[in-house]
């Protein structure tokens, strides 16, 4: 950012707020011995808003909040953070975009509050933002199928507060459940991970709420055409404040362009859309809603005991009724989960602090779907019930070296329910995992400030089957030039919960995925090892960043990989092996950044009964990934392009010379082929303007495939009643524009 200077000279703090609040219309808000004696250089005048707050943090030693877009609190830098909380160093200022950074220790942090723009989003939802990054693909184009390094959904680590989620998505999986307006920062690792985390062996993607509490009370108020929301940031007094938001759909009210494109897009592939077209003596008629509501309390008990309390809910909800000659028919799915959490540290001395967390969380999924053709009606349920306690003492040794030890326990429990009308049949699974684990982790950056280490070790006791696994983590970040850096990583992770697929209806084939937990021999505990090598060269806002990266996976099963080809049916246990490459070159400008990013993805299975024993491609090779984008600010007014393409999912095909035999279909080997290029063009852009006195408003507009290119992101084949073969096609998102509304006070 030096380099947007034009003067050297350097002036007191308080004359270059005063001058940027009368710039952007905002109020810094500070104590006067605050920013007493800090003398800094006077920014360039061509700097943004956000690339301005970004040029003050940067270079003072002091914490800058925006509190909304109005008001920026200013406060002293604290040594101490919370013992979760990664080095607060940051490699790169700006990574594509304002709000989106990368540490020393090589994960990106994403900030909501700081974020500029991207293609296609008009708000800063975690899970689609995570999707900009190189290496991060979604098949599907969901936020509940995020497809990392070879990896599939169940095995990212999803936190909200430090609680684990296991529910992702609204709308089956094309909005992100998690409200922004709440969010702190989000946390995203591919490989390196904290020894403080467990599960996770694709990724970890740690949303944080704010910790601290703020100067002032602010709220807002949001619009678009899927849904409403409202937020408030309470001070209740000086020591404590609650935290509120909620979201609501209003897509059983109103039917907009945009809630159509969802709607064909999620239920082009479900019992649902197949009742409409198979009779045609009845109608019917779909109410889907969903809604989230999340809050947190902050105690500042006294300078040294702070206490919070965290609680959200996450809720789907979709009616289906068929009326025909005689009767109204109903089915109907419901989804949610509710977590809470409470967290209280205690800061001992200048050196010393302990963090005691305990975490629940509640997801369940339900269907009743009712099949006109055979009189039966078949219910569904899953259900998972974590619990876990976390114990952490850290110890910082100076501002160079921490030290973290801690203890954890977990408790989870899946219940997976299934009941058949008229057949009187019922089956109750029920299985409980207790994990009892331990982690301990050093912090360490050199006296020149050149090489960064994060070194630990994790051991996780699965006490049902008295297996011990010891999983060390490694992150070397090393300056080699002035303006090029070394980054090593390497993980060994473990995890005992999975999603799997037992029919392709199941829960109306909507939501087809269940959550069930590792019994050790049909279902083994997945191991993963990875380890990633990268350099990055940043020089006059010109970045460029390559990592290699090979990662192996043990313990998969392929009900957890959604085969619908001639392994569709068979529980097999096997392994996969990914290695490729993530690359990313992006060019900032005074209000301009350009970003081309390319990933190649090697990813193969092996099932030692299933091909042969031979390798062949896995679902969730994406061999080759291309995105260019670009944004442009300029005063208040932000747009952004971007064009998206990769080289298509693999697929089975039929055998041409005998496509059926012994009246099944007769395929070629798995994944022998793959689906036509898949190409997207997105765009958006917002205009940021003063609504009324000590109001702000936001006015933002997307569209997502501006081209309405029509791509197949899925195909498999059916067996039809007459010996023939069909072929089903999924396709994606059509043209989907959306429009927002935004005020904050």
């Amino acid at each position: 950012m030096n380099s947007q200077t034009f003067k050297t000279e350097k002036i007191p703090l308080g004359i270059v707020l005063k001058a940027l609040e009368k710039r952007f219309d905002i109020r810094f808000t500070y104590a006067d011995k605050t920013i007493e004696g800090v003398e800094i250089t006077e920014p360039s005048m061509l700097l943004s808003y956000n690339d301005a707050i970004t040029y003050l943090r940067t270079n003072t030693n002091l914490n800058f909040k925006i509190i909304n877009s109005r008001f920026v609190a200013i406060s002293p830098s604290r040594k101490v953070t919370r013992p979760i909380e990664p080095l607060e160093e940051v490699l790169l200022t700006t990574y594509l975009t304002s709000g989106i950074t990368k540490t020393k220790t090589g994960e990106i942090v994403i900030n909501p509050d700081d974020f500029g723009i991207l293609p296609g989003l008009i708000e800063a939802d975690a899970l689609q933002t995570v999707q900009a990054l190189p290496g991060v693909i979604s098949m599907e184009e969901t936020v509940s199928n995020l497809n990392i390094r070879g990896g599939t959904h169940d095995q990212n680590l999803i936190l909200w507060d430090g609680i684990k989620m296991y529910q992702s998505g609204h709308f089956f999986g094309l909005i992100s459940a998690f409200n922004p307006n709440l969010i702190s920062n989000v946390v995203v690792s591919k490989n390196g991970t904290s020894a403080l985390y467990g599960d996770g062996i694709s990724s970890t993607i740690d949303m944080r709420l704010d910790n601290d509490i703020n100067e002032e009370s602010t709220a807002g108020l949001g619009l678009n055409l899927i849904q409403a929301d409202a937020y408030t940031k309470l001070k209740l007094k000086g020591n404590m404040e609650l935290q509120l938001s909620a979201r609501r759909s209003i897509t059983d009210a109103l039917n907009t362009p945009t809630y159509q494109q969802y709607f064909t897009r999620i239920f082009q592939d479900s019992n649902i859309e197949d009742a409409s077209e198979s009779n045609q003596n009845s109608t019917s008629n779909e109410t889907f809603y969903f809604y989230d509501i999340s809050a947190k309390l902050l105690h500042d008990l006294s300078n040294k005991d702070k206490l919070r309390f965290s609680f959200t809910t996450i809720f789907n909800a979709l009616d289906y009724l068929e009326n025909n000659l005689t009767s109204t028919l109903k089915s109907d799915i419901t989804q949610y989960n509710l977590a809470a959490g409470i967290n209280y540290t205690r800061q001992w001395s200048k050196f010393l602090s302990s963090d005691v967390r305990f975490n629940i969380s509640d997801y369940k999924l339900k269907s009743n779907n009712f099949n006109p053709d055979t009189n039966q009606s078949l219910q569904q349920n899953n259900e998972v019930l974590d619990q876990g306690i976390t114990l952490q003492l850290k110890l910082d040794f100076n501002e160079r070296l921490r030290w973290i030890n801690g203890y954890q326990y977990s408790n989870v429990a899946t219940t997976n329910l299934e009941n058949i009308s008229n057949l009187n049949f019922s089956n109750n699974n029920e299985n409980t995992v207790e994990t009892h684990a331990t982690f301990s982790e050093f912090s360490f950056s050199s006296y020149n400030n050149k090489t960064h280490l994060k070194v630990g070790t994790r051991s996780n006791y699965y006490k049902p089957f008295n297996v011990l696994l010891l999983e060390p983590r490694l992150s070397v970040n090393h300056k080699l030039f002035k303006h090029l850096k070394v980054e090593l990583l390497g993980e060994f992770k473990s995890q005992v919960t999975s999603q799997v697929i037992d029919r392709q209806n199941d829960f109306l084939g909507i939501e087809k995925r269940r959550w069930v937990l590792a019994n050790n021999t049909t279902r083994p505990i997945t191991e993963s090892k990875q380890a990633s090598a990268g350099l990055h060269y940043n020089k006059n806002k010109l970045l460029v960043s390559a990592e290699v990266f090979t990662k192996k996976v043990n313990g998969i099963t392929t009900r957890s990989q959604g085969f619908q080809n001639q392994y569709q049916d068979i529980n097999a246990i096997g392994s996969y092996k990914t290695k490729g490459l993530d690359f990313l070159i992006n060019k900032q400008f005074n209000n301009i950044s350009t970003w081309l990013s390319y990933s190649l993805n090697n990813t193969k299975y092996n099932f030692p009964t299933l091909n042969n024993a031979q390798d062949f491609n896995s679902n969730t090779a994406i061999s080759h990934a291309l995105t260019f984008a670009g944004t442009y600010t300029i005063n208040h007014l932000k747009l952004a392009l971007g064009f998206n393409w990769n080289s298509g999912r693999p697929t089975t095909t039929p055998n041409t010379q005998q496509p059926i035999f012994d009246n099944a279909i007769n395929y070629n080997m798995a994944n022998n082929t793959n689906l036509d290029d898949y190409f997207r063009t997105d765009f958006s852009g917002t205009y940021n303007f003063n609504f009324v006195k000590n109001t702000k408003a936001e006015l933002g507009f997307s569209i997502w495939n501006l081209l309405n290119r029509e791509n197949t992101i899925n195909s498999y084949y059916i067996l039809n009643n007459d010996n023939s073969i069909s072929r089903i096609d999924n396709k994606s998102l059509g043209f989907t524009p959306n429009l927002s509304f935004r005020v904050v006070f």
